[in-house]
């Protein structure tokens, strides 16, 4: 049952949920940074509702609930990513959308052209709305970087480096769900459709291809297609943990919300549980050759 989601919880609320091992623990840290549902009640955004919730990754952290079962951590953040994404680097803001001046350098980049970075300047199906009908001020935003964005960043700091000091080593998965129409909103022209699942690894340079590989095969052997790195590379999170020559491996994992939802009314689809029980049994795949490793 799809649970409800209210258009705006009083604040403070804890940021992110973290879910440790159950059992023998394996260097595998999993994050799903946009799949929060808790709307801030200072957010103070100018559209209708459900425009603003197709931002989310609604249910992802659920799809993957056997992560802890098999020895991984699973990391959620709780906020949604509209309000401030944590898979972002928090110099990628729009100073344009600001009523001062931003105290330190900005590097804006691709997806804040694109209305999508630290801060959100548009949502919706077609990500075309503005969210706001006014300039954000700088405390507000730093306020949002303190509360939310700061304390996720620190707790998968915490657990990346936790499982590499114990280990030597280090998997990780970032996890997302991507909409039917991802090329469009990305402004790329494909002569294909979107894949079922999208495996990321800014070509090949955050994780090494044996692990990309190993879990791209565990999802076709259950009847997935698969593409890499098209058109999802993987972005601030994975560029910064993924450093495959010192046993650090980042993998972006994006699944087609068509499989298990009605993206117009974000409900559960029939084959929800379908979903979730072949990723279960993926997961169980990746922490094999997990164990395989250390």
């Amino acid at each position: 049952m799809t649970a409800t989601v209210l258009p705006s919880v009083p604040t403070p609320f804890p940021p992110y949920t973290l879910r440790l091992p159950e059992g023998d623990v394996i260097p595998l840290v999993c994050d799903s940074p946009h799949s929060g549902v808790l709307y801030p009640d200072d957010f103070s955004y100018a559209l209708p509702f459900e425009k603003l919730r197709a931002g989310e990754d609604t249910d992802v952290q659920v799809l993957w609930q056997a992560l802890p079962s098999v020895g991984a951590t699973l990391l959620a953040a709780q906020f949604p990513r509209t309000y401030i994404d944590p898979n972002r680097d928090v110099e990628d803001l729009d100073a344009a959308m600001l009523a001062d001046t931003w105290p330190t350098p900005l590097s804006p980049g691709e997806k804040t052209r694109l209305g999508i970075g630290l801060i959100w300047r548009e949502a919706g199906p077609d990500a075309r709305v503005p969210i706001y009908d006014r300039l954000l001020s700088v405390a507000e935003v730093q306020n949002r970087i303190a509360t939310y964005h700061a304390p996720y960043q620190a707790a998968m700091r915490e657990q990346i480096a936790a499982a590499y000091e114990r280990f030597g080593a280090v998997w990780h998965l970032n996890l997302h769900s991507m909409p039917a129409n991802s090329y469009e909103g990305l402004q790329i022209k494909s002569d294909h459709p979107l894949a079922d699942f999208v495996l990321g690894d800014r070509d090949g340079t955050t994780a090494a291809p044996e692990f990309t590989n190993m879990v791209a095969q565990a999802l076709r052997e259950r009847g997935f297609s698969v593409a890499l790195n098209d058109p999802f590379k993987g972005v601030a999170l994975i560029a910064r943990l993924g450093r495959p020559a010192q046993r650090r491996h980042s993998l972006q994992i994006e699944l087609h919300r068509g499989l298990y939802m009605d993206e117009n009314t974000r409900e559960r689809s029939s084959g929800f549980n379908a979903l979730q029980n072949a990723l279960t049994e993926v997961s169980r795949d990746i922490a094999a050759y997990v164990k395989s490793q250390v």
